[in-house]
């Protein structure tokens, strides 16, 4: 009778290997994803050393190497603002094993250009918001400005007397002096520096009478007087130059720009590699002397999940197409 029905019904066995398979399939994957990282990481940055992407990729990586037991290998591939770094990781599988440290000049770019060489929100994992790092306006104490009423007063007594410096054109530094000259109704000449060292030692040399850089290059100097800090452009006062206010609290509404950093992945990374990504990269930036060492490189911790980042990246986009479009930005 036993072998009868096995012969005469095949699929009770087919199925209990369908079954079993299935299992087997489930088991493996969720095996892997607890096994997750089991060989080395890629980190690529897609902007050179020594910037806050840079430095904070490396305080990453240190700092989840001894968590994975597995090495994370930081990679700067810079090259077209971005595009070359970030396009290595698109092409890269969705295993989680390359992942990408971007900021806002992804954005910014966009904004600019109205067209990226991939597609951020197609062609990429959103994984989590690592920081930003506010920007300020200085002035040379020659030009007298200390605040934006002062600058204010002074465009408007000196119809297009005053002339920035900043980190580019098409940079979110050149972006926020625009729309401060637009809020402020005021004028001033744009000179697009190649980075921001120069524009800075430009405004401390007193060959350009302003300079709107990444806030923690004026800090040391606001604090021995070399330069002035007109303001801050986020909507919180920035820890390393606490009496300096924000463009906000000096009428300037609303007013909230920075440079953000943001943790991404290729497209179609699993939600469990993703996860655990997050709650592993939220440990090590929850260790002070980690958070001491970005904030000292111009880098405040900021948390923001999957969900926010894709939120700021959409609104940012909006914000720098606008702002491109009404201020006449254009690439060079």
């Amino acid at each position: 009778m036993a072998m009868n029905l096995s012969i005469g019904k095949p699929w009770i066995t087919t199925a209990l290997v369908t079954v079993a398979a299935a299992g087997a399939l489930a088991g493996a994957a969720a095996h892997a994803a607890d096994a997750y990282p089991n060989k080395t990481v890629r980190l690529v940055v897609p902007y050179g050393t020594g910037g806050g992407s840079d430095i904070l990729a490396r305080q990453i990586g240190a700092g989840l190497a001894p968590i994975w037991g597995q090495g994370v290998a930081v990679e700067n591939k810079a090259g077209a603002s971005g595009n070359i770094g970030s396009q290595d990781v698109v092409r890269a599988p969705g295993d989680g094993y390359t992942l990408l440290l971007q900021n806002s000049t992804m954005v910014s770019n966009l904004g600019l250009t109205g067209k990226l060489p991939y597609d951020a929100e197609k062609d990429l994992t959103p994984i989590m918001i690592l920081g930003v790092t506010p920007i300020a306006l200085a002035a040379h104490p020659s030009v007298k400005i200390s605040n934006v009423k002062e600058l204010i007063a002074i465009a408007k007594a000196k119809p297009d007397s005053l002339s920035y410096g900043s980190c580019g054109i098409g940079t979110p530094q050149h972006f926020v002096m625009e729309l401060v000259k637009q809020k402020a109704g005021i004028t001033a000449t744009h000179a697009g520096y190649k980075g921001c060292a120069p524009a800075l030692q430009d405004v401390l040399g007193g060959q350009v009478p302003l300079a709107i850089v990444s806030a923690n290059l004026v800090a040391p100097y606001a604090k021995s007087g070399r330069l002035k800090a007109v303001g801050v452009s986020t909507a919180q006062r920035y820890a390393l130059m606490p009496d300096t206010p924000t463009f906000e609290e000096q009428g300037l509404k609303p007013f909230d720009f920075s440079i953000w950093y943001a943790l991404m992945g290729p497209a179609k990374l699993p939600a469990d590699v993703v996860a655990k990504i997050t709650a592993d990269v939220t440990k090590v930036l929850a260790d002070p002397k980690v958070q001491e060492n970005l904030s000292n490189a111009g880098v405040e911790v900021t948390k923001g999940s999957a969900q926010d980042l894709t939120k700021l990246i959409k609104e940012d986009t909006a914000r720098y197409m606008q702002l491109a479009k009404s201020a006449n930005i254009q690439a060079e």
